[in-house]
């Protein structure tokens, strides 16, 4: 049987602040992407994270980004190669020291907001950041964007590539996501997020926001937590791959 992972970007919230249902959306996902303290979370929220997901049988991750809480991580802030490696080695260290403290371990990791999509189009960017990954485990698993910087960087790095298609976020016909800032970037219907999901798997091509169709390879589909929605949007992707034959099993286990 063919399988698929579904994963979502958890723990973002502060303190007694939250962002998400992370409880329930962690009942329906099978890796969870964990904001490693940085642009959004804490060490309580990490742990909490953690241990919820060991409870429900769902990978751990490193949710990377800029040091920027007020902006959640949106607002690009520049940084030498050598800040980039070690801000990004930091967050890896924090997430597998809260993991393991949980009783899990630490399976992969991936970029959030403004430092991701940096990653998606400057290749320098994307190899500092992500040779942290290399110094850090060679085991560790990278959740990439295909048609990426990021990458092809990863490729050069010989970092294990998990190919993540966004659920509600809308593609450009390069095959990169379309801006927050543009219409149509976020796609909430569920209708047709089922029909995106299914012909995916089924013919591996995708609608670009212009109707260009991409031949794009999946190993896991994701859905924002933050996404008006989410659980629902999570719901409706299990049992549209469901319906068409397919396990829903984390990528690494």
């Amino acid at each position: 049987m063919k399988t698929i992972d579904i994963n979502s970007d958890l723990g973002e919230g502060f303190g007694v602040y939250s962002m998400a249902d992370d409880a329930t959306l962690l009942e329906l996902i099978t890796s969870a992407n964990v904001a490693c303290g940085f642009h959004a979370g804490d060490w309580m929220t990490m742990h909490q994270t953690s241990t919820l997901a060991i409870k429900n049988g769902v990978n751990i991750g490193a949710h990377v980004g800029y040091p920027d809480r007020q902006g959640f991580g949106r607002r690009h802030i520049a940084y030498s190669p050598d800040e980039l490696k070690l801000m990004t080695l930091y967050q890896l260290g924090a997430m597998r020291a809260i993991a393991e403290g949980a009783g899990g371990r630490l399976s992969h990791a991936n970029f959030h907001g403004a430092l991701g999509n940096l990653t998606f189009v400057d290749y320098d960017v994307a190899y500092a950041a992500l040779s942290a990954f290399k110094d850090f485990d060679r085991n560790l698993k990278f959740i990439a964007l295909p048609f990426t910087a990021a990458y092809k960087a990863a490729q050069k790095l010989n970092i294990e590539i998990v190919c993540s298609f966004l659920a509600d976020r809308a593609y450009t016909p390069e095959g990169v996501l379309v801006s927050r800032k543009e219409p149509g970037a976020m796609v909430t219907d569920e209708t047709q997020i089922r029909a995106r999901v299914q012909r995916l798997l089924q013919e591996g091509k995708l609608a670009a926001i212009d109707g260009t169709d991409l031949e794009m390879p999946v190993d896991s589909i994701l859905v924002h937590s933050d996404t008006p929605g989410a659980v629902e949007i999570a719901r409706t992707i299990r049992k549209a791959v469901q319906d068409i034959g397919y396990k829903i099993h984390p990528f690494s286990s």
